[in-house]
Order: structure tokens, then C-alpha cells, then sequence
């Protein structure tokens, strides 16, 4: 149920991004991409201090845990797994009845839906699949950061800017694109077709496990996760006991 729930807080970020940038005038430029790339992050913001399962953030959380030795390969992957289809679930499911029965998607926000979408599926594999990696990067940054920030201001600050950067990049974030791609086929009005989304999750999810599971897991596992600082200090100790030991005996041989 969490996993539907973190689906559904990412779909409401993207739904406010486009309430807010949808209609702005195409002279503002990037400056609307900004603006609705600030409110963006109010969705993982959602899933870590509100409680939620998301598989971008899992992809570093879990993969951290895997390679330490802490849950076997099988429960990676049955994590995943869960986790995916119930992200999916709650990501289409806003987009129907959230931005489409509501038409909070469409009217004067059909035309940015629908280009959106576009531009998300008209790109070649290899993009989508290098794109996915940067994404990762950042959203798994700002769960990394927010682990480490002592209160909800913290955790916010450490969401937000990571959040509204890959946003503002314009990276692929594979559950934002579970709702936007759905919504605009749900209007009827788009070019998008089902095949389509299916040909963007896959090289998107394999992108941004690879920039969560690998570029920065792997990473900080390599840095921070080897050696075990408490059976060092134990040998270390058995060795300084053992040398002075030594040295009490030589000390007595030479007497």
C-alpha cells in the first residue's frame, strides 16, 4: 500500500507542476520550467517525511543494503518488484482520476500534457536510458542528503534543491512518467500510445537503477561500506595486546 501511496505523491508533484507552469507565456522561457520545478519536489518530500515506498529511492536504499549483506539478492528483487507495480498502480491511477475525470490535465494544460509526453517518449534508447542514469543521481542524492539531516527543515532543503534540479534538467524519472504519459493518453488527444510508454519505462527504469543502484550505491558502498569498522578495531586491539606482550617478554628476557 505504501508503494501505491509513494506513486500517487509523485503523480500530485507533477499534477502541480503542470498547474503551475502549464499556461505560463512561452516568453518567461525556463523561468516557468523553474517555477513548476520548485513545487515538483512537494512529492518525494511526501514519500520520505509522510511514508511512502518509492522505487527511484529504493534502487540506492535497498542496493545500499544488498551490498553490505544486510537482505539477500531475492529480497532486492522482491522489493522492486512490489514496489514498481504499486507505484505504477497509484501513478495511473491519479492520471485518470485526478488529471483526467477532474480534467486538471487537460483544457488550457492539454497542450503542456501532451508535450510533456512528446517529448518524454521521442527520444532513442540510449537517451532515455543516460537520461534516467542523471536523474537517479539526483533523486538518489536527495534521499541520501535527507538521511542525514537532523530535522524536517533539513530533510525539505536536502529534497528540494536535488529534486528541482533533475526536474529543471529536464532528466527521466520513471514513476513522474508512469502519470505523465498516461494522462496524456487518457485525453485522447495525443499521438502517445500505450506501446510507446512501455518502450520509455523500460530503458528509464534501467537508467535509473543504474545511476541509483550503481553510480551512487556502489559508490558510497566502495567509500563508506568496506572495511567493518568494529571487527577492525578488534584485530587491531588483539594486535596491540599481543605486541606488548611481546615486549613485557623481551623486556623480562633481557633481565
Amino acid at each position: 500500500m505504501l508503494s501505491v501511496l509513494g506513486g500517487m505523491y509523485i503523480a500530485l508533484g507533477f499534477l502541480a507542476y503542470l498547474r503551475v507552469a502549464g499556461t505560463m507565456p512561452a516568453e518567461w522561457g525556463s523561468f516557468s520550467t523553474f517555477l513548476g520545478a520548485a513545487i515538483f519536489p512537494v512529492g518525494l518530500i511526501a514519500v520520505l517525511l509522510g511514508g511512502g515506498e518509492l522505487i527511484t529511492g529504493n534502487m540506492l536504499s535497498v542496493a545500499v543494503a544488498c551490498f553490505l549483506g544486510r537482505i539477500p539478492p531475492r529480497g532486492l528483487a522482491y522489493n522492486w518488484v512490489l514496489v514498481t507495480l504499486g507505484n505504477l498502480a497509484g501513478a495511473v491511477a491519479t492520471a485518470y482520476f485526478l488529471g483526467h475525470v477532474t480534467g486538471l490535465t487537460e483544457g488550457a494544460f492539454l497542450a503542456k500534457t501532451l508535450a510533456i509526453a512528446a517529448e518524454k517518449t521521442h527520444h532513442t534508447w540510449v537517451e532515455m536510458f543516460v537520461s534516467a542514469i542523471g536523474c537517479n543521481i539526483f533523486v538518489g542524492l536527495g534521499v541520501w542528503l535527507s538521511y542525514g539531516a537532523r530535522d524536517f527543515t533539513g530533510k525539505i532543503l536536502a529534497i528540494w534543491f536535488s529534486v528541482t534540479s533533475f526536474v529543471a534538467i529536464g532528466f527521466q524519472h520513471v514513476v513522474a512518467n508512469m502519470f505523465i504519459i498516461p494522462a496524456a493518453i487518457f485525453s485522447g488527444a495525443s499521438d502517445v500510445t500505450w506501446l510507446d510508454f512501455l518502450g520509455n519505462c523500460i530503458p528509464v527504469y534501467l537508467g535509473n537503477a543504474a545511476g541509483g543502484a550503481i553510480v551512487l550505491g556502489l559508490a558510497y558502498f566502495i567509500a563508506y561500506g568496506q572495511p567493518k569498522p568494529q571487527a577492525d578495531e578488534k584485530k587491531w586491539l588483539e594486535r596491540r595486546e599481543k605486541s606488548q606482550e611481546d615486549d613485557q617478554a623481551t623486556l623480562l628476557i633481557n633481565k
